[in-house]
């Protein structure tokens, strides 16, 4: 299997001996300094100050929440189709609410309304409806928890599906909100396609029946701590919850999931956070265990000073790493120059590990996000060698069911009907007394419009005959 990459023209390499160009490398390393947009360029904020563009406070209070405060902040940048266009897919197609906080709606490309429709932020902070597959726009097998994570729940939102590791789900709200949201089922706001779930225990008695369950069960050492996100719960209660995990002895990592390092790193600058953060990467290193902070970057311009300012200030308060969970979508990053062009702005200009790039899971309205199996494989080996080993991303396909496999570890693939199957190696809460669990094969589906025409004809027959 092969893999087309573009070279970079600027990448060629005069032989002196003969003057000829040597072999072109397929993707160019170079240091691209960070920069962040001068928000001053839209008309709705001209006047905000720096001191206001730095505060959490205002960040939150002048979050994008629908087509009129869009139009507002824009002004005459945009054409008047774009926002049919987005009203469209708010009231037919989409599962998330529109929640933008102006540090993300900042880095997208506002030159005008093509530009901005290009744009890779955009593009999966506010769908529009032409974004959408109108073939397929669901695959027959989507489902609003596609990974069965409320199954696997031992308490409410607590869920158990590794073996050593836990999801502790502490909030159902984020500062901003992905159209390709993995937990648009309980995530968010309803729409007018998704009626959201909703917990049904207080946040306090959640947060204490989490606990419980995990000093009653010494096998589990690693708990996500996320909802949500958790910049979105009130510092005190973040940190007597974290502090009470690092009470228990069998705890060693605790990862806290926030995809507004990025979206709103003004948070993570408060000093009510740094200072916390402090507190409690002390408490950890005293009892050996570990804090990190796993971030959600997808496109390198959303690596802004401000974002990497935040990055390291986490770091100075001796957590032991930030990483970064992107999700790999189409017309996003679907290419080995923007994965490898997102990975190195993480890396070297913001101390971010990039760790893991999942594939978008199989919800409702997202088929023109996903890529087939076959594509994150060759992505991954055409992002190989240029980073250093510990640097490299994994791209995972989270089966459901299973969990994170790296795309190569299928068991078998027909590639005709886009069908891959996988196994694994452990039972999760819902297969303690399943003998067949760890034989039987799990399948994961790829996007039916990359499917050769025989297996496209194949889908929509069982679909009509449905």
């Amino acid at each position: 299997m092969t893999t087309a990459l573009h070279p970079d023209p600027d990448a060629a390499v005069r032989d002196p001996a003969d003057g000829r160009d040597a072999a072109r490398q397929p993707y160019a390393y170079r240091r691209r300094p960070l920069e962040e947009p001068d928000w001053r360029r839209l008309p709705g904020w001209r006047d905000v100050t720096d001191a206001e563009w730095e505060s959490a406070q205002w960040q939150r209070a002048h979050c994008v929440k629908n087509v009129r405060q869009l139009r507002t902040v824009m002004g005459d940048l945009l054409d008047e189709p774009f926002y049919a266009d987005l009203e469209r897919d708010q009231a037919e197609r989409a599962t998330m609410s529109m929640l933008l906080p102006p540090q993300m709606l900042n880095t997208m490309d506002t030159s005008s309304t093509e530009a901005f429709y290009a744009d890779p932020v955009r593009r999966y902070m506010l769908p529009v409806f032409s974004d959408r597959r109108t073939d397929w726009p669901s695959h027959p097998y989507a489902t609003r928890d596609s990974l069965h994570e409320a199954e696997m729940w031992a308490v409410e939102g607590l869920t158990h599906r590794y073996p050593t590791k836990v999801l502790a789900e502490l909030l159902p709200t984020c500062p901003q909100y992905c159209g390709h949201c993995t937990r648009m089922d309980l995530v968010g706001n309803s729409t007018p396609n998704v009626d959201k779930h909703k917990f049904t225990i207080r946040p306090p008695d959640r947060h204490e029946a989490m606990l419980d369950y995990l000093r009653r069960t010494p096998g589990v050492r690693d708990v996500v701590v996320s909802g949500g996100d958790v910049a979105n719960l009130p510092w005190p209660r973040l940190e007597s919850f974290v502090d009470a995990l690092l009470d228990i002895d069998n705890i060693r990592d605790i990862r806290l999931a926030s995809k507004a390092l990025m979206g709103l790193p003004q948070h993570w600058l408060q000093d009510e956070v740094r200072a916390g953060m402090e507190r409690l990467a002390t408490k950890a290193h005293e009892r050996g265990a570990q804090i990190a902070i796993h971030t959600h970057v997808n496109a390198a311009r959303s690596v802004t000073p401000l974002v990497a300012k935040a990055a390291r200030a986490m770091l100075d308060t001796g957590i032991r790493d930030v990483r970064n969970q992107g999700v790999l979508l189409r017309g996003v990053n679907d290419s080995p120059d923007a994965l490898l062009d997102l990975s190195f702005a993480l890396l070297d200009e913001a101390g971010i590990m990039p760790y893991y790039l999942y594939m978008c899971d199989m919800i409702p309205n997202s088929e023109h996000w996903r890529l087939a199996v076959w594509e994150a494989q060759e992505l991954q080996h055409a992002i190989m060698g240029y980073l250093p080993g510990f640097a490299t991303p994994r791209i995972v396909c989270d089966v459901p069911y299973v969990g994170k496999r790296w795309v190569h570890q299928l068991s078998d693939y027909d590639r005709e009907r886009g069908v891959s199957y996988w196994t694994k190696n452990y039972r999760t809460g819902l297969e303690l007394s399943d003998p067949d669990a760890l034989t039987r094969q799990y399948e994961y589906y790829d996007p039916i419009y990359t499917l050769p025409d025989r297996g496209r004809e194949w889908w929509r027959e069982r679909a009509e005959a449905a």
